[in-house]
């Protein structure tokens, strides 16, 4: 099975969700890298030299230069007539782009995958995570998206793809990029590559009591900063924090859950961390049903005192 994958970069950099795509694609068969930019040469260079990449297809045009899912996904669909499978990460951009090339094949798509059974057998969550359903596809074309804690990294070295210039419709004409704000973390990690995450809930009271308790333990472990749904609503932090089944899904080696209740859709984005400490005033809080470690009592008075003593 030939697969083409979409390579989530900024013109330069790839982004790490798509090592995790391609440890997912490979398992389908022929890895084929697409990068779709605007003077992406540096882009498309680091993707081939991931491992498990076999070839890379370079579109640079600056209709792409943002990577507009209105304009990359007619290039997918016209590239896709020479693949079987289209492998995206279940991020933002993927969860974006994927549905409209679905719908130009005339296919279902099939979301966050969680591991490949078969050449067109999948396992993927439901019901926020609680069940976890096999899918079969019967379609001719697979469009898949790819939850990336399911899968290990693939070396980002080692790979020596060749790499092909490709074209496509170019601008459609149906969007405009505008601006973008984007939350600055300063030298933390980002969440979804995070060994360490500490997160933050509706307890916290607001903005500053937030940045003033959490902020300083997540220096002192390296760690980067995440948030409930209910923080980020009120308005304590960006929503580029936000842990859960709308949010982000990571899985680190620790995750601290700061006066987090544990609804299911918080648990949803971040039970599948290797080690849960909870810190919450409320002895039954949910939360504590998934923590391999819980602390009750009251997080004003506990956080100083562990932040001091690390």
């Amino acid at each position: 099975m030939n697969t083409l994958l979409l390579v989530e970069h900024d013109n330069t950099a790839v982004a790490d969700a798509t090592l995790n795509a391609v440890t997912a694609a490979a398992k389908l068969g022929e890895v084929t890298a697409l990068v779709a930019g605007s003077n992406c040469s540096a882009a498309a260079e680091a993707a081939a030299k991931i491992a498990g990449v076999a070839k890379v297809l370079k579109a640079d045009d600056p209709a792409y230069a943002n990577q507009l899912a209105e304009n990359v996904a007619p290039l997918v669909a016209q590239l896709m007539q020479g693949y079987d499978a289209f492998v995206a990460s279940a991020t933002t951009t993927g969860k974006n782009l994927a549905p409209r090339v679905a719908a130009l094949l005339d296919v279902a798509q099939i979301s966050e995958i969680l591991s490949v059974e078969g050449d067109n057998t999948f396992t993927r969550p439901i019901y926020a995570g609680n069940a976890i359903a096999t899918v079969k596809s019967s379609d001719p074309k697979l469009v898949l998206t790819v939850r990336g804690t399911a899968f290990d990294k693939a070396a980002p070295e080692g790979g020596s793809a060749s790499i092909e210039d490709v074209s496509g419709p170019g601008d459609t004409g149906l969007s405009t990029f505008v601006s973008q704000e984007i939350a600055q973390g300063g030298d933390r990690p980002e969440l979804t590559s995070a060994r360490v995450i500490v997160s933050g809930g509706r307890a916290l009271k607001d903005a500053d009591t937030f940045k003033e308790l959490i902020m300083p333990l997540a220096d002192k472990l390296g760690a980067g900063v995440g948030a409930s749904r209910a923080a980020v609503d009120a308005g304590f932090v960006p929503n580029d924090y936000q842990v859960g089944q709308t949010g982000k899904i990571v899985a680190p080696e620790v995750y601290f859950a700061i006066g987090i209740s544990g609804a299911i859709q918080h648990l949803a984005g971040m039970k599948d961390s290797k080690v849960i400490i909870a810190i919450n005033k409320d002895e039954d809080a949910p939360i504590f049903q998934v923590a391999d470690v819980g602390l009750v009592g009251d997080l004003f008075t506990i956080l100083p005192e562990l932040t001091q003593k690390l």
